[in-house]
């Protein structure tokens, strides 16, 4: 009878134990910093301690909306231009949390140049029109007090890599780049004039989600959203153990992977909250790329109904 009994009990517990890992599958745009999270939250435990299998899967923005629509994936971890523009053309998603709220780009200039106001009639290489790159560069301009349209030329150029290497060789004056290409340009004798994470708000890792996964499994996207916070509270105070996900995951050295986190750490929030302020601005300019004249609410961008519930279990007030 002892045998029966232990034997049915570990059928029990193995059944119970299936039955709370629900596989998800999350899709990220790049082994990027601003998109650590949810693969750190994967490797470290998060996931499982909410009771989920995630799988982990590389996907590009421009087919990561038709992905979540079609059930393809079910998360996505972009938020920025991408899903905003997706969201105002109609397509059924919506932002529920927010883990970055801001982008760590550095504009990087010639040796000679000291500041951004030096920048005014001169070219400064963006990368592709519309990406992230040519968006918070010109954002970080007009914050400067300078028109980007009207100031200086604004040049499409290649990946940062290829960027820094023009500005080395004084093909432009000025380029945009994250980390961790900051660290490159330090040993090329350029300088840093800004970094995009001290004075703008600029939504762009998260938790993007088909309108009909909210309606169907809000408590599944409650439990993604608390490892999402689990994850981003392990990566602002566990330096070493982030700086060796990322050396993994980024297959970078250790100096390059902690010049990263030192770039990156302090975008990442403690808490999903999205600020209403950066939203707008990205909804700004996904309406002026898309050429969107009408208005658009954030109730068509965001539901942040379940990232206040998962706050609560958390113990996070007042937010």
């Amino acid at each position: 009878m002892k045998k029966i009994f232990l034997a049915f009990l570990s059928i029990c517990v193995l059944h119970t134990s299936s039955d709370a890992a629900d596989k998800i599958r999350v899709g990220y745009p790049a082994p990027v910093g601003n998109f650590l999270t949810l693969p750190l939250a994967q490797k470290r435990g998060f996931f499982k301690e909410e009771g989920l299998d995630a799988e982990i899967v590389r996907i590009r923005p421009p087919a990561s909306y038709a992905a979540l629509v079609n059930g393809d994936i079910d998360y996505y971890t972009g938020i920025g231009g991408a899903a905003v523009a997706a969201a105002t053309r109609g397509v059924p998603i919506r932002v529920v949390a927010c883990f970055v709220p801001t982008l760590p780009f550095m504009l990087i200039a010639r040796p000679e140049l000291k500041s951004v106001q030096e920048l005014k009639g001169k070219t400064i290489m963006i990368g592709v029109p519309g990406g992230s790159p040519d968006l918070i560069a010109r954002m970080m301009l007009k914050h400067f007090g300078l028109d980007p349209e009207k100031d200086m030329k604004l040049l499409p150029g290649g990946p940062s890599d290829v960027r820094l290497v023009a500005l080395k060789e004084g093909l432009v004056a000025a380029t945009v780049v994250g980390p961790p290409f900051d660290l490159l340009a330090k040993k090329f004798g350029l300088n840093v004039l800004a970094r995009s994470h001290e004075f703008l708000s600029y939504p762009e890792g998260g938790l993007s989600v088909a309108t009909k996964r909210i309606k169907e499994r809000p408590d599944e996207i409650k439990r993604v959203i608390k490892t999402g916070i689990k994850a981003n509270r392990y990566i602002r105070t566990e330096r070493e153990g982030t700086v060796q996900f990322m050396m993994e995951w980024q297959r970078v050295d250790k100096e390059t992977a902690a010049a990263t986190y030192e770039s990156v750490w302090k975008t990442f929030n403690d808490d999903g909250s999205l600020p209403e302020k950066g939203l707008r601005l990205v909804v700004e300019e996904a309406k002026r790329v898309g050429k969107v004249e009408r208005e658009i609410s954030l109730s068509e961008i965001v539901d942040l109904t379940i990232l206040k519930e998962a706050q609560r279990e958390l113990g996070i007030q007042g937010r």
